[in-house]
Formats: C-alpha cells, sequence, structure tokens
C-alpha cells in the first residue's frame, strides 16, 4: 500500500476527472479548491476533503501546494474486513478539519513513510481512517461537510480572530482561510447570515474598538488609530465620522 500513499503539489491549473478508487486529499502547505459532485471547499493546511469513488470532481492547486494523497481501492484492506465501517466516510464528499490529536498523528504517518523501514502502510491508513470515522460519523452525510449545503458559519469565532487582530491588516481571504471556504463563497454565505459583508464586519469592530478606547483611555487617536488597523488619526476620523456622526475627538470634549 506504500504507492498509494504520496506527497504531491496539486497543478496550479483547473483539472477534472473520476477515478474508480477512493481518495482522501490533506493539506499540508499552501491551498487547494475542489468541487466535488457540485459541493465546492478550499482544502487548507490540516484540512481535508473526501472523494468517493466514481465521482466527478474539478481541483486546483492555489501557488505553492503541497497535499499527502491517499488513494483507496474498494477492496483496500483499511476499507474491508473488521474495517468495513470505514467505507461510510465516502457515501458521499466531505469537508474536514483535522483536531490537534489528528494533527499529531499526521505529522507521525508523514515522518514514519519517510523511514527507509517503517509501519506497513495498510495499518498507517486503517488508523488515520478509523480516527476519521469516530470524529467524523455523527456528521457523514449530513450538511456540515460540505460548503454549499447551508451550513452556518461559526461568527463567535470569526470574531474572536479579528479582535485578536485588530492592529493588522486584514482581507476577506484571511477570513474565508479561517472557514475552509474559497473567498467568493465565503463572502457570499457571510452576507446571507448576517446581513452585512465581512468588510463591514471587520470596520464594525474596529470601529467599535476605536469607541470604547476613546471613551475609557486616554491613549491619544493616533495611537488608537494604529491598535485598531486605521492606517492615520485622519482616516480613523472619517470612518468614525460615518460610523457614528460625530469625530471621535468629540467623546473627549470636557463638559462645562
Amino acid at each position: 500500500m506504500t504507492d498509494i500513499i504520496r506527497l504531491a503539489p496539486l497543478d496550479n491549473a483547473i483539472q477534472h476527472h473520476h477515478h474508480d478508487y477512493h481518495q482522501i486529499v490533506i493539506g499540508l502547505s499552501g491551498y487547494a479548491e475542489f468541487e466535488i459532485a457540485g459541493q465546492g471547499g478550499v482544502v487548507a493546511p490540516l484540512s481535508g476533503c473526501l472523494v468517493p469513488a466514481n465521482i466527478e470532481h474539478y481541483y486546483e492547486g492555489i501557488g505553492d501546494n503541497r497535499q499527502l494523497i491517499i488513494d483507496l481501492p474498494d477492496d483496500a484492506s483499511p476499507l474491508t474486513g473488521m474495517n468495513r465501517s470505514s467505507r461510510a466516510l465516502f457515501d458521499r464528499p466531505g469537508y474536514f478539519s483535522l483536531d490537534e490529536s489528528l494533527q499529531h498523528y499526521l505529522q507521525f504517518l508523514i515522518n514514519e513513510m519517510s523511514q527507509a523501514s517503517h509501519a506497513p502502510g495498510d495499518l498507517l491508513v486503517t488508523t488515520l481512517l478509523s480516527s476519521l470515522r469516530a470524529r467524523l460519523g455523527t456528521t457523514l452525510g449530513s450538511p456540515p461537510l460540505a460548503r454549499r449545503s447551508g451550513r452556518s458559519l461559526d461568527v463567535q469565532r470569526l470574531e474572536q480572530f479579528v479582535l485578536e487582530r485588530l492592529d493588522q491588516r486584514l482581507s476577506v481571504s484571511d477570513l474565508a482561510r479561517l472557514a475552509c471556504l474559497s473567498e467568493a463563497h465565503f463572502a457570499e454565505r457571510f452576507r446571507e447570515q448576517t446581513g452585512v459583508t465581512p468588510y463591514q464586519f471587520v470596520m464594525r469592530l474596529r470601529l467599535n474598538r476605536a469607541r470604547e478606547l476613546a471613551m475609557l483611555s486616554d491613549m491619544p487617536l493616533a495611537d488608537i488609530a494604529e491598535r485598531t488597523g486605521f492606517a492615520n488619526q485622519s482616516a480613523l476620523s472619517n470612518a468614525f465620522r460615518r460610523r457614528y456622526g460625530h469625530p471621535p475627538m468629540q467623546l473627549r470634549r470636557p463638559s462645562r
């Protein structure tokens, strides 16, 4: 089974095909976009996708990328005998993320395969499939695995991500990667769910924090602008006025 486990980049041009074996693709570095039977998704580092046999799929590597690819014929030992339950992983296309334990196991698998004398490939893959099955068993065949299935975005997680990086430049692609979606589909899904664009979402968080600092601290407005991701005090004041109807300096006028 060693020859069906490989580390390889995916082509930067869009490709499409189908094959008579199941396949798992797990991102190691860079990104790749997939569309499997109409279900699109992004494979980022430490996330992956499940491609059932004989399913037409499109894929494209984005820039420099490296993937762990496992090809599994229907009669492969990790899918037969006592391991037959793992076949349910391929009942339909799916996307997944690796938790901390699986991340450690992935690193072990890669290191093991690089050794001249390593554990049997079928044993390594069987353990991976069993672990995935245990984690995804309750959601396999249900919408949360697919990008276009109506899965709700974790807005609270996105908000925390932004708040921890208010002083940095953030783009829609940064948030899309966190949600394991393409930029276009993330923006569409986000607006449907929240009623605002990702840009408006980030801007509101920046301005809310700037307003808190202006009201509750003596920090110079130039420093507040820098801390909340604005190019300068003027950019902060202009955005603040549009949002709240007055400049941030007004919050500091002493009452007489």
